[in-house]
Formats: structure tokens, sequence, C-alpha cells
């Protein structure tokens, strides 16, 4: 047992990597308690990998203080922070590593001061905070530390064990707090998240036998040495192969591969076409990526560059690129996050000037945001998330931008982005523009049809596995066996008087058939409204459909 009552800055960078490998390991139950049963929940992805940036930071420290601990995992999350759970969990992050960083030593009352600027600071990253989720469970176990410490507790292990116990009680009752929990029968995915990092930190502090390496980053003490001598940015070989592939490769393997790449290297592209997989990566150890990529299938096509060698005579290039950056910057940019061929080409051809490939199946990162920022040269550039769940990352990439002013047009969907774009104004104000963009977005109803992926009852519909479901705006319009039933029906639910537009993007899974069929029988029910078919090519959802 530890008789510890105070916390260095190797003590905490151990329990920081602990409470990771934590989250890491429980990650694919924490997306099993997404409320929605969408084939692309993601909530334990989306906070490992936020925490798994700061971990990559951090383990490329050697021997740092307590300043410089805090500064990479801070750092390290927010850059990282993928979906709103890995945004606030960066902003928890945030909050604490302020007041810690201050101090060459945490005590009880320092991690209890570092606690409450913790909650205070998502809380307030949060526009519409919520109880029952995450931060209910960060602001109990901030309330326990606070009635430990006015209770004179002296005790580092005690205080941790308490706080841990209350903050797991706190978890249990997030379902009474919010009723779509309750009806769905989890506890909210976000605090479990939260509790699988504090357990695994706890675990660390009390000098048990966990295992705070990653076999990606660490496999053996050579490499970990050599790596973490090289910077995330100067990576020395890129690796490109295509994987033929002889077993299923969904949403999940696909997130799994990703982030295995996201530890061990940078610059990551993932396109999966026709049972093939085409993977670029710069790493310094091209091997694991190879290795993992043959789980999937044969390997076709292999590259691997050495990129300080290779790099070594390209200066005219340099040279281009910096005067590439001196010219003038114009008025407005636009970035779109997009998934499918279809949709990223609509976005282009109304005036995108940049895409980020990600969106509902893949949650782009606040990084990613900022290099898309960094790429464009515009004075004033509009973020359209085109998510719910993206809108967060992009305030975050706003908020550490300071060159140039970054606007986050806050749309929900894709159409909501393609409505917002088509209401801009080249010669109207910023201002201006922020208001007609944002009016564009809202003025569009959307339905996604996608696939249930366990039984639950949510809005007071019952789903059974593998059912189709129409989601709207605010809730799930449709369920039902049948796909084309569904999508009529969630489209039904969508129509009023003043519907002009129904227009119809089609994902990668359906044939030309099936959604020429679909629209003979739109245009059967919808004699006086116009009806479009765009092939948009996204995944995982057969139909989304925009009503205007």
């Amino acid at each position: 047992m530890s008789s510890t009552n105070t916390i260095d800055s190797k003590l905490l960078a151990k329990m920081f990597m602990a409470g990771a490998c934590s989250l890491e390991k429980k990650k694919e139950y924490i997306n099993e308690l997404n409320v929605f049963p969408v084939p692309d929940g993601d909530t334990g992805t989306n906070m490992t990998m936020t925490i798994m940036s700061a971990y990559k930071e951090l383990n490329n420290l050697d021997n740092p203080d307590m300043k410089a601990v805090c500064k990479a995992i801070s750092s390290g999350s927010l850059r990282g922070a993928r979906g709103n759970s890995g945004v606030i969990l960066s902003q928890l992050i945030r909050g604490f590593t302020k007041i810690a960083s201050e101090n060459n030593e945490l005590t009880i009352d320092i991690i209890t001061d570092a606690m409450h600027n913790s909650v205070l600071t998502a809380y307030k990253a949060v526009m519409k905070p919520k109880e029952g989720t995450i931060l209910t469970v960060a602001a109990g176990a901030y309330d326990k530390a606070e009635e430990l410490r006015k209770s004179g507790e002296k005790d580092l292990e005690k205080f941790f064990d308490e706080i841990i116990r209350y903050s797991d009680e706190v978890l249990l009752k997030t379902p009474d707090l919010l009723p779509v929990l309750k009806q769905a029968g989890v506890v909210d995915s976000g605090g479990q998240g939260l509790m699988e990092v504090l357990h695994g930190a706890y675990d660390a502090f009390l000098g048990k036998e966990v295992d705070t390496t990653l076999t990606p980053i660490k496999s053996n003490k050579s490499e970990a040495a050599s790596e973490a001598k090289v910077s995330e940015k100067n990576y020395t070989y890129k690796t490109e192969f295509v994987i033929v592939l002889n077993k299923s490769f969904n949403v999940k393997t696909e997130m799994d591969y990703r982030n295995y790449l996201e530890v061990i290297g940078d610059s990551i592209v993932l396109t999966v076409e026709n049972e093939k997989v085409k993977v670029h990566v710069r790493t310094d150890d091209p091997g694991l990526v190879v290795q993992r990529g043959m789980k999937f299938g044969m390997l076709t096509d292999i590259k691997i560059e050495n990129l300080k060698v290779s790099s070594l005579p390209e200066k005219p290039a340099v040279k281009e690129e910096v005067k590439a950056v001196k010219e003038e910057a114009k008025e407005f940019g636009f970035i779109a996050v997009s998934v499918g061929d279809g949709m990223s080409e609509i976005f282009k051809s109304i005036g995108a000037d940049y895409i980020i490939e990600g969106g509902q199946t893949m949650n782009p990162s606040t990084q990613d945001m900022l290099n898309a920022i960094e790429k464009v040269n515009a004075k004033h550039i509009f973020i359209l998330p085109n998510n719910k769940n993206i809108i967060m990352a992009a305030n975050q990439a706003r908020d550490l931008t300071e060159d140039k002013e970054v606007i986050v047009i806050p749309t929900k969907t894709v159409p909501q982005g393609i409505g917002a774009m088509i209401n801009f104004i080249p010669d109207a104000s910023v201002k201006d523009n922020t208001d007609n963009m944002t009016e564009g977005a809202s003025n569009v109803k959307t339905g996604q049809v996608t696939y249930a992926v366990r039984d639950t009852e949510i809005d007071d519909k019952v789903i059974q596995k593998d059912d189709y479901m129409g989601i709207g705006d605010k809730g799930i319009l449709s369920v039902g066996p049948d796909r084309d039933s569904v999508t009529k029906e969630m489209i039904a639910e969508m129509v009023d008087d003043d519907a002009s537009v129904i227009t119809v993007y089609v994902g990668s899974d359906v044939s030309e058939e099936d959604y020429n069929a679909l629209k003979a029988e739109l245009e059967e029910l919808y004699e006086d409204i116009e009806i479009e078919i765009q092939l948009g090519g996204q995944p995982i959802y057969y139909y989304i459909v925009s009503v205007e």
C-alpha cells in the first residue's frame, strides 16, 4: 500500500499514462454505451484518440519536470481532441494542468484546486451543459475532493479511494438525470470513459503492476528510446501500400487500425474502396504498420521512402512553398467536413477550399482543423463541421488560431453545410455572411437512414438489432425491417406544406436500381415537390435526405 502524500512529476506522468491505457483497453465497451445504436457510435474511440495524443506527446519527453508534464498532457489532448466527449476530456485536463503546472509537487490542497478548475474549464467550454454526462461525473469527483479537504484529510490514498468510490456512484445515477439514458438502459458513456482514466491512474498511484505502455509505441526498450527522440513531424519513413482484404474491414476495424497508426506516426490516410484499403502513414517503424496491415489481407504496391534522405535535395520545392505562403491572402475561405467522394465534390463545386475527410464515421481532431486552417490562405475562414459531434473541436481550433479570423457555422449535418454555403454572399461582411449562412443551415431539415447495432428503446420506439432507422434532426423518426419503407416514412415526417425540394444523397452501399426505384416512388408520392438524387458515396448511411 502507498504511503505517498505528494505526487511529483514522475508519478503524475505514470498515473496519466496508466489512465490513458486503462481507457484504451475499454474503448469498445464505452462505444457500446452510446444511446443511439448506430454503427458509428464512437465515444470510446474519440476519448481514446484524444488522450493517446497526449500520451504520445508525454512519451517523447525525457525526465520532464511538472511544468513540462502538464504542458505535454494539456497540449496533446487539446490538439488531439475528437468529438464532444474528447473535447470535454481535453478541457478537463487543461483546467487541471493549469493549476498543477504551478507546483513542483501535488498535495491534497493543490489537487482539489486543480479539480475545481478542471470542472469550471470544462463547463465553460460547453454551450449548453447537460447534467447526467461526463460533466456531472467530474463535478461529483470535485465535490467529494472538497468535502475531504474540509474534513482535514491528509492521506492521498484514502483521498483518491473515496473520490473514485463516490464518482462511480455518481456515474450509476446518470440515467436518473438523463431520461434518454434510462430508456436505453445505459450509464453515460463519457462519464464511464472518465472513470476508466481515474481507475487506471489510481492503480498506478498505489504502485500496482500497471502496464503503462502500448505495444505500438514500446514493443521494446530500444525502440521506445529511439522513438522518444523523434518529434511528431519528423518521422523517418513514408509508408504506403494496398491491402487486398480477406476478412471484414468495417468502421470499427478501420477506427482501431487508424488509432494504432495515430500512436506510431502521423499524416495518416486510410481509403476503403472495393474490398481494398489504401494506407499512407509517416512513421519510424514501417514494419509495425505492415505487420498490422497483414492481419486484414494480402499487401500489394508497398512503397517505403526514407524522408530524411529523399528530402535533402528538395530545397527548390521549399523555396516555392515559402513563396506561396507570401502570396496575398484572399478575403474569405471555406473548410468543410465531409465523407464520401460525391459529398466532397459537391462541397468543392460550391466553393469549399479544403475538405476534411471524416464526419460521422470518423470525427476529425482539433489538430486536423488547425492543419486545414493553416492551408487555407484567407483572412476570414468559415468552418462547416456538418456534424453535431464535431462543432466543439472546430470551436477549439478557432480559439487556438491567432493569425486568421475563424468563424464556425454550427452545421450539424452535410445538407445543412451545403445550405449554409449556398447562402454565402461574396460582397457581404463577415457578420452578415455569418448570419446568412447560419439561417441557411437552419432552414434545412435532415434525415439519415442507417441500421441498428443492438436492441434498445429510444423515443418510444422499440428497435431490434439490424433494423433500419430513419434519424431526424431531433430524434428517430422511423424504424423497421424494410429500408425503403423506413426511408419513405422518415421523409413523410419531414415534409410539410412549405417543402419545395427533397434531395436524396445516396450512400456507397445502395445500388443504382434501388435508388432509381426510390426516386420513382417519391415522385409519385410528392407530385408538387422537386425530387433530386445526388450520389454522395457516404458509408454507413444508406440515404441522407434534406427537405427544404
